[in-house]
């Protein structure tokens, strides 16, 4: 009778440690899946922003060892990520490809003028920094006009800081609503052990050495949790990157690596300190109170 109470105790204490690992390991699932679409946003906004163009429209008596020279001097700018020359003749491919039909033809010239092509970097692409380089850049003397989208500049900029408040919001309530569901989690673990605690103490055993193994325990599950989250991850990202091949561009290992260490710190430090608390509070009743 005495080894069946035993076993069933054992089963329901394994019962009770593996609902745990899952509990936590969906709670940690939904902060990965939330730190990913930060490390994603941040990578969209830089995306969108290093793609804006600044259009260096070149004067037609330039010759192409001067473009060049000055195509070069531009690379070597510190907000410029890459540059791409236009001269007429591809300027009159593309337009040709976009309109569908060759207008040299009718028209019976070329009266494009060949151009520079500037993507900055996503630190420098605002309005500011650009009128700043363009003034630079219209010193030149083979630098006909220099054009860029202003309004679409500021709304991107505008838009993109938007966003970003609102993840950040979200991404610190849903920190917040993490840490309760863990803790709640874990207390509803070490209430099944109250019994066994208080049954330590009662003969002697400090406080220190009944929260330990207790602790490492949870520090264990936290740790075994953070590790089928991130497989989870993986997964979702795998199947992403498969039907979506575009996100691509998104990919940053270290970024992903950042966020996949931080849900071990967390699934560790959650599970330990709410375990600190949980074991601490059944130390600190009185054995009448344990029934209640």
């Amino acid at each position: 009778m005495e080894e069946f109470e035993v076993s069933t105790a054992s089963k329901k204490t394994k019962t009770v440690y593996v609902s745990t690992i899952f509990s936590i390991a969906l709670v940690l699932l939904m902060l990965g899946m939330l730190g990913l679409i930060l490390v994603h946003a941040k990578n969209l906004s830089n995306y969108v922003k290093e793609n804006i163009v600044l259009n260096i429209i070149v004067d037609e008596g330039a010759k192409e060892t001067e473009i060049l020279a000055f195509q070069k001097e531009l690379n070597n700018n510190a907000a410029v990520k890459q540059t791409q020359y236009i001269n007429k003749e591809l300027a009159q491919h593309n337009l040709t490809k976009d309109l569908g039909e060759d207008f040299v033809n009718f028209l019976g010239y070329n009266p494009l003028l060949s151009s520079i092509d500037v993507y900055l970097k996503a630190d420098y692409a605002n309005n500011t920094n650009i009128e700043t380089l363009k003034k630079e850049i219209s010193k030149n003397p083979i630098v006909k006009e220099v054009v860029y989208q202003s309004s679409l500049i500021d709304m991107v900029n505008k838009n993109i800081n938007t966003i970003t408040l609102i993840v950040l919001g979200f991404a610190l309530i849903l920190l917040v609503i993490a840490i309760a569901l863990i803790n709640n989690t874990i207390r509803l673990a070490i209430f099944s052990q109250r019994f066994l605690i208080k049954s330590m103490q009662l003969v002697g055993a400090t406080k220190n050495f009944i929260r330990k193994p207790f602790i490492l325990v949870a520090a264990l599950h936290g740790l075994i949790a953070a590790f089928i989250a991130i497989l989870i991850l993986l997964g979702l990202l795998t199947y992403a990157q498969k039907e979506l091949g575009e996100i691509k561009i998104l990919e940053n290992y270290t970024e992903f690596g950042y966020v996949f260490i931080s849900l071990v710190v967390v699934g560790i430090f959650i599970a330990a300190i709410s375990t600190w608390f949980a074991v601490s509070k059944y130390l600190r009743l009185k054995i009448y109170d344990l029934y209640r």
